[in-house]
């Protein structure tokens, strides 16, 4: 996809840095010296090891945390005062549905506490329920759906009440890889329909370099950017991309990157000992 590019960022990191238990003997370093700006309309992931921090840097954003120093935020509003008027959605690895709760009413939950009357919330989730092509099952229980289909009713849910920015952690890290794939494809379809901007969590290289405008890599704790990859294939990805070598050649790009990363840190071992 190509971002849409314009004055306002859609999410601004500068110089953040986050301390856990700071000044305690189980002190941990998380983040250190993040600097991101994300574009309205377009998609980044976040890559890196395990630990790295790219759950807390999405935390950050979402202000679910503070950050230790630095400032973040969203569409020129502090991070704070955008969880406030519920300016984002989120989707994270587990779905997070509501199992006494119809598909239909689980959608209309974010419009419940926006205070939307009955009429208007069940439009919009009708309306959302043809978006991710789930119209069929409105007053199914969540049990009642496969994983892929709870993880839809879950972006249908966080794109309910029109954010502009949707964060999602590992959405599909539990689903098999037909299902997975899939998914990631009705992820973009759905971008390209509402304009929404994405910051993606991953620890999958392929699925990175498939979705994003930019692939960001990220250190081991303490999580440094360590490279931004630009992606470049456009915004009709289908099948095809994943067999075209311009999509090898950004999964090598990434890949090498978090190498070099390893390699570094191997190095750095072999000089303190």
């Amino acid at each position: 996809m190509e971002s849409s590019m314009t004055t306002e960022p859609a999410v601004s990191i500068d110089r953040v840095n986050k301390i856990f238990n700071q000044g305690k003997a189980n002190q941990v370093d998380a983040l250190v010296d993040i600097d991101l700006t994300v574009h309205p309309g377009e998609f980044v992931s976040l890559i890196g090891p395990s630990g790295c921090g790219k759950s807390t840097l999405l935390r950050l954003i979402a202000d679910l945390l503070q950050p230790t120093s630095g400032s973040v935020t969203i569409n020129g509003k502090a991070a704070h005062q955008a969880r406030v008027d519920q300016d984002y959605g989120m989707a994270f690895q587990q779905s997070g549905l509501f199992e006494w709760r119809s598909v239909e009413r689980n959608i209309e939950l974010p419009l419940e506490l926006k205070g939307w009357d009955k009429a208007r919330r069940r439009a919009r989730a009708h309306e959302m329920l043809e978006l991710v092509k789930l119209t069929d099952f409105a007053t199914h229980m969540p049990w009642q759906l496969s994983g892929g289909m709870q993880q839809r009713v879950a972006i249908a849910r966080a794109l309910a009440s029109h954010p502009k920015l949707l964060l999602m952690d590992e959405p599909f890290g539990a689903l098999d890889e037909m299902t997975r794939e899939h998914m990631q494809a009705e992820l973009l379809r759905i971008c390209n329909d509402t304009g929404t901007t994405v910051v993606f969590v991953t620890h999958s290289i392929p699925e990175a370099v498939y979705l994003a405008d930019r692939v960001v890599v990220m250190s081991p704790r303490p999580g440094r950017v360590t490279q931004i990859v630009p992606v470049g294939l456009g915004r009709d990805r289908t099948e095809l991309t994943r067999e075209a070598s311009d999509f090898f050649a950004r999964v090598t790009e990434v890949r090498e990157a978090l190498r070099g990363i390893e390699m570094s840190d191997q190095a750095r071992g072999i000089e303190d000992r």
